[in-house]
């Protein structure tokens, strides 16, 4: 009986996971025919990623999803985003990730440490409360709603400041992913390395940057790009373990109370199996050599795994727009949306400069 009932809410997600990937197909349609139709051309002046989200956002918008619905959008945002993500690391040599990853890290402890003196700074000028303050702080410099829902309880915020803090994340992390890749093949006259680590810095959520990267790679073909973009939100998502602890002491310091919270329940582990597959790709190659029997197999089994990390992350950002609501982020209040916007532009031209000085200084 219990296995049956296991069985039964299993199944429930189902038409919620169908939706996306019906959004999925439907986008990829879309791309095709105004690329093929409008433009003349094989590629599409909008990414099939981009028009996912915007027609989740509509759809989401016009008509009210119904629970059933919501529990395979949720579980699509939840689990299958994180499979599309460790399957990217396919794509990576253990040497490129290295490498990104230590350029990264400087840059990542920079931006961060700009978007909390900042937000310190502007609650003085625009009043709200200090919870909401640090949830606005860890949402914009690290991990968008994932740092949000994780220090919550260690300094006791309220559902309503928790609400409130995940949509000022993900109304500017979306604008961003749509905005940011054209403002990097701009700003950066299509240098993959720059436009890929402001990418990893500059955006909020891991999604968010999985996407731009995405939509960067499909317009511009850059995979480069969407690698090192990765790579650095990646390793800026294992920063959650140093900035959760550092908060709970900042905020309940002088308080008696002891607030308990876990390591093992904040670390984001879907890192550990994006670098499992850069491990599994680099044995692989090894192994399979071009002279090998079955060189092409394997060429053919990591050219699947790619297309499949497209379809996971679009799919994704289709139930990330149906999940929407612009009607509640309207009945908000603009306060918090000030400050979020602020710090998402300063996030921004903080990665730009310092990115620029540290590789003038240090690559030149």
């Amino acid at each position: 009986m219990h296995k049956i009932l296991e069985f039964q809410n299993s199944t429930k997600i189902i038409p919620g996971v169908i939706l996306a990937l019906v959004f999925c197909l439907f986008s990829q349609g879309i791309n095709n025919l105004i690329a093929i139709e409008l433009f003349g051309t094989t590629k599409s002046p909008i990414s099939t990623v981009m028009i996912a989200i915007l027609l989740g956002i509509i759809m989401g918008n016009a008509f009210t999803p119904r629970p059933g619905m919501m529990l395979g959008l949720d579980f699509t945002q939840k689990y299958i985003l994180k499979l599309g993500i460790i399957f990217l690391g396919i794509r990576l040599s253990f040497g490129e990730f290295l490498k990104f990853g230590t350029i990264a890290i400087p840059l990542i402890i920079v931006c961060i440490f700009s978007v909390l003196v900042l937000v310190k700074l502007l609650i003085k000028k625009v009043p709200i409360s200090s919870k909401m303050s640090y949830l606005i702080a860890i949402g914009t410099s690290v991990c968008g709603a994932t740092a949000i829902v994780a220090t919550a309880p260690v300094i006791n915020a309220k559902k309503t400041e928790v609400a409130y803090a995940v949509a000022n994340i993900t109304l500017f992390g979306v604008i961003a992913m749509i905005v940011y890749p054209y403002f990097a093949e701009w700003y950066f006259d299509g240098e993959p390395l720059k436009a890929g680590l402001f990418l990893g810095t500059a955006i909020h959520e891991t999604s968010q940057v999985a996407a731009a990267g995405l939509i960067y790679d499909q317009q511009f073909n850059s995979p480069e790009t969407l690698n090192v973009a990765t790579v650095t939100k990646l390793i800026r998502n294992t920063f959650l373990v140093i900035m959760i602890p550092l908060f709970a002491y900042l905020y309940n310091r002088g308080d008696d109370k002891n607030k308990s919270y876990s390591m093992l329940s904040i670390f984001p582990y879907f890192v550990i199996g994006f670098i499992g597959m850069i491990i599994v790709r680099n044995i692989g190659d090894q192994i399979f050599i071009i002279e090998s029997d079955f060189y092409e197999t394997w060429k053919n089994f990591i050219n699947y795994i790619k297309v499949l990390a497209t379809v996971f992350l679009t799919m994704s950002m289709a139930a990330v727009g149906i999940s929407i609501n612009l009607s509640e982020l309207k009945s908000m209040g603009y306060k918090p949306f000030v400050v979020g916007l602020i710090a998402a532009i300063t996030v921004g031209i903080v990665s730009i400069i310092s990115m620029e000085t540290y590789l003038k200084v240090f690559l030149n």
